[in-house]
């Protein structure tokens, strides 16, 4: 539609081209240029006349370059002016203002028939007209910020137009306002509709959408428009501040205004104030809410404790033969489980929506799940650990390539406590992945020692003195009974396997304690234990019976 802008703003300078082909033929060549180009507009004017369509909507686009072009040749005129000149180009600039004046007032006319008829037509044709409108409302706030310009032009050639620049000035904070408010209407509107469509029925979808289309459409036209009008009101010195805190409060844009401190301050003035609004509405009812959050989450902490209570009875009863890790496991695990249900019960209560929170918790859980893929492998290793009992807490263990006491176990990690007092954390699946050897898994184990003695020592001698040794010490159980066997023909010794059998927590004190009499009774007894030894012959040679 900017055909019907083009018949107002450019119908004077048909007639200006004519009063220049009138005028005097001395015309100094820095004007050549621009009456030149007034005499293209006059024949693009003239060309326009009977054309529609594409072909004339083509002709109006040439004519806006070229009084692009016009208007640049003006600046460049204005910025090198003289005394001579300069009352010419005040001349073509006042023509200016007389143009965008009728233009300003054609488009304001056609802006508000548009109006009419967009409340008038279908919601489909809605659409179309609205995009017409918007487009003619952009291109006369355009024509206002170059009567700005104009305006401008006048004060350097020294002949202000200073009724008109006032009259223009109210125009605008009058704009500035039907702006602010149409934006607050239609912002409005698309939030109301946003509602409706989320609880419309299917049927009723398809109608409110493009109504909500329309209103989307409506706010991006209004945060445009009013964000031209705030930028061309700041040259005019005129008080922005309202406006642009709007703006950043329905669009989130930042732009370079909100940095102005005069903003800033009225934002976090409406924020405290909101926020003070907010506390006397809903004080109470958050307390209360509060109140109950916290009620809820005492009363499971007290549930929490008597599960614990109950299930750490139930697992240590004499008939279930549990490991102290499952059974650590349950107590955990139920009263863990008790306090998040009730976490869960005191959210629903203060009025979170538990859905997203559950879902949030999924997708986390997955994202976790790749990230720690060596822990839940752990995981999963004490989980079989937990099932298969191999091994307990005080248990000696060899496993994981280490040895000593088990001290505490969990899901994810056994702690092992050597026998020179150093702590081991060993992942669980290190652990599971290799061999494991329970030392003190049973209640009684067998001590086997080897006592070698000499070739010439009386076997049956032997015997009965390790019988005794044997026999004598208290540690030594009944039964099983004990081993006495004469076991190898060594190379350098005669070896007897001794092995009683023991408490396993015995095992070492007999140990030792064995041997040392052992040693003892042999000295006392004249029994020799034989040691590696190795005798060194030396065979002389005499020098004259050595062949030459």
């Amino acid at each position: 539609m900017r055909w019907l802008v083009i018949f107002a703003l450019f119908f004077s300078l048909l007639s200006f081209a004519e009063e220049t082909e009138q005028a005097p033929e001395q015309k100094k060549d820095e004007f050549a240029k621009i009456e030149q180009l007034d005499k293209e507009m006059a024949e693009l004017y003239r060309e326009s006349q009977g054309k529609v369509g594409t072909a004339k909507n083509i002709i109006d686009m040439q004519m806006l370059k070229k009084n692009e072009d016009i208007r640049a040749e003006l600046q460049n005129l204005i910025k090198n002016r003289t005394e001579e000149n300069t009352p010419k180009v005040t001349k073509f600039v006042n023509e200016q203002v007389e143009y965008l004046t009728l233009a300003i007032d054609f488009l304001f006319k056609r802006i508000a028939k548009l109006q009419n008829d967009l409340d008038d037509v279908d919601l489909e044709q809605k659409l179309i007209t609205q995009k017409t409108l918007n487009e003619t409302t952009a291109f006369y706030h355009t024509i206002l910020s170059e009567q700005w310009v104009n305006f401008g032009w006048l004060e350097l050639l020294g002949t202000p137009a200073d009724k008109s620049k006032q009259a223009l000035i109210k125009d605008i904070e009058q704009r500035l306002d039907f702006l602010s408010a149409k934006l607050s209407f239609d912002h409005q509107q698309e939030s109301v509709l946003s509602g409706q469509i989320k609880s419309a029925a299917d049927e009723e979808k398809a109608s409110l959408q493009l109504q909500y289309i329309f209103a989307q459409r409506e706010v991006t036209s209004d945060i445009d428009n009013l964000q031209f009008i705030v930028d061309l009101a700041n040259k005019m010195k005129i008080d922005t501040t309202d406006f642009t805190k709007q703006l950043f409060v329905i669009s989130g844009n930042l732009t370079n205004e909100i940095l102005d401190y005069k903003v800033i301050l009225s934002l976090l003035s409406d924020w405290l104030e909101d926020f003070r609004d907010w506390l006397a509405q809903n004080t109470p009812q958050a307390l209360f809410k509060i109140f109950i959050f916290l009620l809820i989450i005492f009363i499971f902490k007290i549930l929490k404790n008597i599960t614990r209570h109950i299930v750490t009875r139930a697992v240590s009863a004499p008939t279930l033969r549990m490991s102290q890790l499952m059974k650590d496991f349950f107590i955990s695990i139920s009263g863990n489980t008790v306090l998040c249900i009730g976490i869960l019960i005191a959210l629903s209560q203060i009025g979170l929506n538990l859905a997203p929170v559950l879902t949030g918790f999924g997708v986390a859980g997955v994202i976790i799940g790749f990230a720690l893929q060596d822990t839940l492998s752990n995981f999963a290793s004490g989980m079989m650990l937990l099932i298969y009992r191999p091994f307990d807490v005080d248990d000696f263990v060899e496993a994981g390539g280490t040895s000593g006491k088990v001290s505490h176990m969990s899901l994810v990690s056994t702690t092992i406590k050597t026998f020179d007092n150093q702590i081991l954390i060993v992942p669980n699946s290190k652990i599971w992945g290799d061999t494991i050897k329970n030392i003190t898994h049973e209640k009684v184990r067998r001590v086997d020692m080897v006592f070698g003695v000499s070739y010439s020592d009386d076997i049956e001698k032997t015997e009965k003195v390790l019988e005794a040794i044997i026999t004598e010490h208290p540690m030594v159980l009944r039964s099983p009974e004990p081993t006495i066997k004469l076991h190898t023909l060594n190379s350098s010794s005669v070896d007897f396997i001794v092995r009683p059998w023991v408490k396993t927590e015995d095992y070492w004190d007999v140990y030792w304690d064995i041997t040392r009499e052992v040693k003892m009774r042999f000295d006392r007894e004249g029994i020799s234990i034989p040691f590696p030894q190795q005798d060194v012959h030396l065979h002389m040679i005499n020098k004259a019976n050595t062949p030459k």
